[in-house]
């Protein structure tokens, strides 16, 4: 160690953490009492990986979708398209301080019910007016999709999806061995008259919708096809999985009350998130269902996993009951207010031919339509090489787009990226 510091004017430590790195790599073998020795480097024979497409069949993720979820991008790329708020808007410093007295709370090293702790659970049933016990804490709202849609649906049977949709919700259904069949939206949400000709001619048991701020159009269900959507579950005796992944993104105005409360008998499972407004690292959602498909649901919770890290429900019930949360709440409705009308006006006068279908009230989201003949799959990916993250219509459409569309989001980026993006964007499209 003192002659390796010595000739490479290293310090100890430097050289320790250096040693250590070589041999996680398998480049050098310590030997306690001997020291360090360069490991024996034996020529491995290629791999062949050819009998696996055999044994795995045909795949049921679309693996082009799946990729613009996650990590997508690069830091230095300007994120016009994103699913999560930027850094500078998530209470960082409270999420310190909170972790850090977490930490120190018995409760966050022993397991708790593998539907969650009794406590967080109770907080947010409260927002929805439900009985605590109905209520499954799950990792995040991508896994309580996954897990929902796995348990209250048979492979091979139908999913009814509003189109354009999340791709997310897509993925889920593909990964459930699920049937996607989609029905046309607009401003006011699922066209209901096209989802019951949908019902009738598939017999779908269950239905996936966004009630309140759809991603990717920011789209409301209206009050009369609230009523109208819950009577045709009822009369089919379906599901709706209500997927209310924007509930604390409200800008203009309160954000609708979830169609949970007003369903009595059942028909709908709502899935929330806390890492779309709190942090995408604050990987934790809830699923509220009711009756025998609640008892199902948390019955089948041990398949996957026994609960969600209790250090990470700790951290989540010390934020939804502290006075941090509603004033980061107000605090996220004004910041996300200027990004939207930022974006808005900057589309407007840079992008002319580019039509925006609908301001949105909440979410982060903004839909806009492109001249026909559009190329969205080149346009983003020239974008992409230009810095710039679009969202490319395609992905949200279970079949072929009817028109080009591109999704913006102003929940990720500064209000100057957002010029700077879009600015860069006309060039594009020039």
């Amino acid at each position: 160690m003192r002659e390796l510091s010595k000739e490479f004017q290293a310090s100890a430590a430097t050289v320790s953490a250096a040693l250590s790195e070589l041999s996680a790599l398998g480049i050098v073998r310590p030997e306690p009492g001997r020291g360090t020795f360069v490991a024996e480097r034996r020529q491995l024979a290629e791999p062949d990986f050819a009998w696996q497409s055999q044994a795995l069949g045909p795949a049921r993720v679309d693996a082009d979708r799946a990729s613009r979820l996650g990590g997508y991008g690069t830091p230095d790329h300007i994120p016009l398209s994103w699913g999560y708020l930027a850094p500078e808007l998530l209470p960082t410093e409270e999420f310190h301080r909170i972790g850090s007295r977490a930490a120190k709370n018995n409760r966050a090293w022993m397991m708790t019910p593998p539907a969650g702790s009794p406590e967080l659970r109770r907080v947010l049933a409260a927002e929805y007016r439900a009985d605590p016990g109905d209520v499954l804490i799950v990792s995040g709202g991508q896994q309580g999709l996954v897990f929902t849609m796995r348990t209250l649906a048979e492979p091979g049977s139908t999913v009814i999806t509003e189109s354009p949709s999340y791709p997310g919700a897509i993925l889920a259904a593909q990964s459930a061995g699920l049937t996607i069949a989609s029905v046309p939206a607009d401003n006011d949400g699922v066209i209901v008259e096209r989802l019951a000709d949908e019902l009738e001619r598939t017999r779908a048991r269950v239905i996936y919708l966004q009630p309140s701020y759809a991603n990717p159009t920011g789209a409301v269900l209206s009050p009369e096809r609230r009523t109208q959507v819950l009577d045709l579950a009822a009369q089919h005796g379906a599901f709706i999985i209500e997927d209310d992944w924007a509930r604390n993104l409200g800008i203009d105005g309160r954000t609708p009350p979830p169609l949970i409360a007003e369903d009595p008998n059942g028909h709908v499972v709502t899935v929330t998130t806390l890492s779309k407004p709190a942090s995408p690292g604050l990987r934790l959602g809830a699923v509220i269902a009711r009756g025998p498909a609640g008892d199902r649901l948390r019955a089948s919770r041990t398949a996957d996993d026994l609960c969600v890290a209790p250090m990470v429900q700790e951290i989540a019930l010390s934020l939804l009951t502290s006075n941090i949360w509603p004033r980061h709440l107000k605090h996220l409705s004004a910041e996300l207010a200027e990004r939207r009308d930022v974006l808005t006006a900057t589309i407007r006068q840079t992008l002319p031919s580019v039509r925006i279908q609908g301001v949105p009230s909440g979410g982060i989201h903004l839909w806009a339509r492109l001249p026909h003949g559009a190329n969205t799959r080149q346009i983003s990916a020239d974008a992409y090489t230009a810095g710039v993250l679009v969202g490319d219509g395609r992905h949200f459409f279970v079949n072929e787009p009817p028109a080009p569309f591109l999704r913006f989001s102003y929940g990720a980026a500064t209000p100057a990226q957002i010029t700077q993006g879009i600015r860069q964007l006309a060039q594009i499209l020039a």
